[in-house]
């Protein structure tokens, strides 16, 4: 996030530098030119020039995402700087106040003759209360920027990735609220629907409907939006969208007029609550309970990929949702089916050096692969799980951890990337390959090789050193040689 600071005090720039980075790229416009280059052999970002001169802003590409603060050290009103910036178009500004004048007095003088201005104290720098006002002013101004480019749209389609879980249907239902919209205006859609019996559990007790979707009806609509997913999913099907909200690592190969992509985040519900309360939206019971719901699978119940926003998330919508509702939507995981999968993976599957792999063979259904992954990381002395099956021609592969180590995605997108689609978060990834793509990269004429050639694999991965351990060694071993 950019933000340029208007300061001419050395110590204070000195402290906003500290304290801004590396989260914030940050500019100072600094009027003292002796100052300004003094900053500057310090390593300090630094413009020089009047900041009550408009065009000193526009010289700086000042643009409605952009954060101003602006220094108040109570002895020079900021009111003709404030003038500059809001005429050069700026949006997001902030007064800092130094010193020990009444603050609350101060924030006053300037709501009444700018009112979209926000007053902080030099003290709430410390508290962290500074960035998450500047987290929260970014996300309602990108809010408010989607929302104005949809306000227009007829029809709105909000894609979901194939066979949705709950948090991408939470995330539909989200965004739809975000946009004001209805389901007559916004439908929720997915190139294949939904199969998995918790998630038809909670399509059926919460009454959402997610239509089935070809290609060629994608142009029956004014703007398409993505959430949970990103376009390189659908393998070149879409290229083009309008907006993506999504929790997953960022791919590249497509364009996007918007996008929010926030990998750290435990679900993408997180960054919708984040939106829906960014523009004070109200979330009604059936959504705050599909968002609750959505937060919990995907983190189970904080037990991998979780960020404290998902705690804050979770916290806020709690009172909002219906508990009851909940817990009877939890009340699908084991079928008959899925208990097969799992004796196929007791039976075939092999624990080796703390990590469980199987091969489920022919399967109807890609859920039981994630499903399997997930039950055997619970037993005692796993911690990996590689589950693989075979659903038509393409083989799906799940793969789980405890977080505490190697990361999942990457070891996903190192073997499998090249010849399908592969990624996914430390704790967590996805491969999904052609089978024959699979055979020829890994040299293997039978189905009953693949599991053995999957446990080498892991193996070689968790046995090489991390890139930064292994230059440590390098270093160590050059260090020794120079002795």
């Amino acid at each position: 996030m950019r933000c340029l600071a208007v300061c001419q005090d050395e110590l204070v720039i000195r402290m906003l530098d500290e304290i801004l980075l590396p989260g914030f790229e940050v500019e100072f416009i600094v009027e003292n030119r002796p100052l300004a280059r003094r900053l500057h052999d310090a390593g300090v970002n630094v413009i020089s020039g009047d900041p009550r001169r408009t065009d000193t802003f526009l010289k700086a590409d000042i643009g409605p995402g952009t954060c101003v603060i602006i220094e108040d050290n109570g002895r020079r009103s900021p009111r003709k700087v404030l003038e500059a910036v809001t005429d050069a178009g700026g949006t997001l500004v902030y007064v800092l106040g130094i010193g020990t004048e009444a603050t609350e007095r101060r924030a006053d003088e300037f709501h009444g003759e700018f009112p979209d201005v926000s007053y902080l104290a030099m003290s709430e720098l410390f508290g962290g209360a500074l960035l998450t006002e500047f987290g929260r002013s970014l996300t309602k101004a990108r809010v408010q920027q989607y929302q104005r480019y949809f306000s227009d749209a007829d029809r709105v389609l909000i894609m979901l990735h194939n066979d949705p879980d709950p948090d991408a249907m939470a995330s539909g239902l989200a965004l739809r609220n975000v946009l004001h919209r209805t389901k007559a205006t916004a439908i929720l859609g997915a190139m294949q629907g939904v199969t998995r019996p918790e998630n038809l559990r909670m399509v059926n007790l919460l009454d959402i409907h997610v239509e089935p979707m070809t290609p060629a009806m994608l142009s029956d609509f004014d703007r398409i939006a993505m959430v949970d997913v990103q376009p390189h999913y659908f393998g070149g099907l879409i290229d083009r969208v309008d907006l993506v909200i999504d929790h997953h690592p960022e791919q590249t190969g497509y364009t996007a007029i918007f996008k929010d992509i926030r990998a750290d985040y435990g679900s993408t519900s997180t960054i919708l609550t984040e939106h829906l309360r960014a523009v004070d939206v109200n979330i009604s019971e059936r959504t705050a309970t599909a968002m609750l719901y959505a937060i919990k699978s995907d983190t189970l119940f904080f037990n991998r990929q979780t960020n404290r926003v998902d705690l804050e998330a979770f916290s806020y919508l709690y009172p909002l949702s219906d508990a009851a509702m909940i817990r009877k939507m939890e009340g699908a995981e084991i079928t008959d089916e899925r208990l097969d999968a799992v004796m196929i993976a007791h039976q075939k599957g092999r624990l080796l050096d703390q990590v469980f792999c199987a091969f489920l063979g022919t399967l109807a259904r890609e859920d039981f692969i994630p499903y399997v992954a997930d039950f055997f990381l619970q037993l005692e002395g796993v911690k990996w799980t590689i589950i693989a099956g075979l659903v038509e021609s393409t083989l799906s592969l799940s793969i789980r951890n405890l977080g505490y180590t190697r990361n999942a995605g990457e070891f996903a997108r190192r073997c499998f990337a090249d010849i399908g689609s592969a990624g996914g978060h430390r704790a967590m990834a996805k491969a999904v390959v052609p089978i024959g793509k699979f055979r020829d990269k890994y040299q293997i004429t039978d189905t009953d090789q693949i599991m053995p050639r999957l446990q080498e694999l892991v193996a070689q991965f968790l046995h090489e050193l991390p890139a930064k351990d292994a230059r440590a060694k390098a270093d160590d071993k050059e260090e020794l040689k120079a002795r």
